[in-house]
């Protein structure tokens, strides 16, 4: 089975990767379990090939129509589309934005379905295809009401996957990703950035920034959670997911005051004390447009599930990178 992952240098596309890889089987179309031959990677930044033989790495633009019709061949089983401009900088720079979140979306669907053999397509989407006034629980019927250029290119891309599978193109997949908490690494452009800032830099003894109020509700899940719900997603049974392809992925809904009573309570008062408080308009305008919690039965019922504490979220990010608690 040769599997593809777009975005495959950032932080989900290296742990996407690592997981496949260490479970060397996926679920083909029929049900079957698959040995993985071929795992492609591609990026506009080199991905790391992990010194494994089924890993082929690729630099290239996704929004060029020459590279995905070099890597999307009548032998790619399986697509997860991971590739993004993230929300903040899709606000800042509107032509990226939908060059690569809209214009790269379809093309890759376009490529699928010139290819004529019907991959399955992973896509995920975000919280940000909802907006407005909102009810406190979004429910699967809610109307997408996107209040970013971010939102909107997710919502627009999952209403073309949907359309591209009716149609018998791809067997499509969308998966709303709640915000993730806790990322390694450095922070970057997404508004929700912070999310994972005022927890990772404390830890790491150094000074974090959060610029929206602690009352700010957020839906979060954990990288370890999001990596199995994207296996699981894209081997769930088309029957199931029916003429529907989207999947409000579980996630926790938790307050940034809560989740800094679960610093202090993982890790202790000094930690708490490196969060400075200083609001950024912009970043509480995009944020607060987000839902804080949803409905989340119908994943449930696949057999998805998420995280059950944001202390335990804590831990967890303590365990996988190894952090040593300054």
């Amino acid at each position: 089975m040769k599997v593809l992952i777009t975005g495959g240098a950032g932080f989900l596309g290296q742990r996407l990767a690592r997981a496949l890889l260490a479970r060397g089987v996926l679920k083909s179309a029929d049900g079957k379990r698959q040995p993985i031959t071929e795992l492609v990677l591609l990026d506009v930044e080199r991905p790391a090939d992990f010194g494994d033989s089924r890993v082929r790495t690729e630099v290239g633009d996704i929004a060029e129509r020459s590279v995905l019709e070099r890597l999307v061949d009548d032998k790619t089983d399986a697509i997860f589309h991971l590739a993004a401009i993230v929300s903040g900088q899709a606000e800042a720079d509107f032509d990226l934005g939908m060059r690569i979140n809209l214009d790269a979306s379809r093309l890759l669907l376009e490529t699928c379905r010139q290819r004529g053999h019907r991959p399955r397509v992973v896509f995920t989407s975000s919280v940000a295809v909802y907006g407005g006034d909102l009810p406190d629980v979004v429910q699967n019927d809610t109307a997408l009401n996107p209040q970013s250029s971010y939102g909107t290119q997710k919502a627009i891309a999952e209403l073309l996957l949907n359309d591209y599978t009716r149609r018998g193109f791809v067997g499509g997949r969308v998966l709303r990703l709640p915000t993730i908490s806790v990322r390694p690494g450095k922070p970057n452009a997404a508004a929700s950035s912070f999310a994972s800032g005022i927890i990772r830099e404390p830890l790491n003894g150094e000074e974090a920034i959060c610029p929206v109020m602690g009352s700010t509700r957020l839906w979060l899940l954990s990288p370890r959670k999001a990596i199995e719900c994207l296996i699981a997603g894209c081997e769930l049974d088309a029957a199931a997911l029916g003429n529907q392809r989207v999947v409000n992925l579980p996630g926790i809904s938790v307050s940034v005051d809560e989740m800094i009573a679960a610093l202090r309570e993982v890790a202790g008062a000094r930690v708490v004390e490196r969060i400075e408080w200083k609001p950024d308009p912009r970043v509480e305008t995009i944020v607060g447009s987000w839902p804080a919690r949803w409905d989340t039965s119908r994943a449930e019922h696949l057999g998805l599930s998420g995280d059950h504490t944001f202390a335990a979220v804590i831990c967890n990010y303590i365990e996988d990178e190894n952090v040593h608690v300054v």
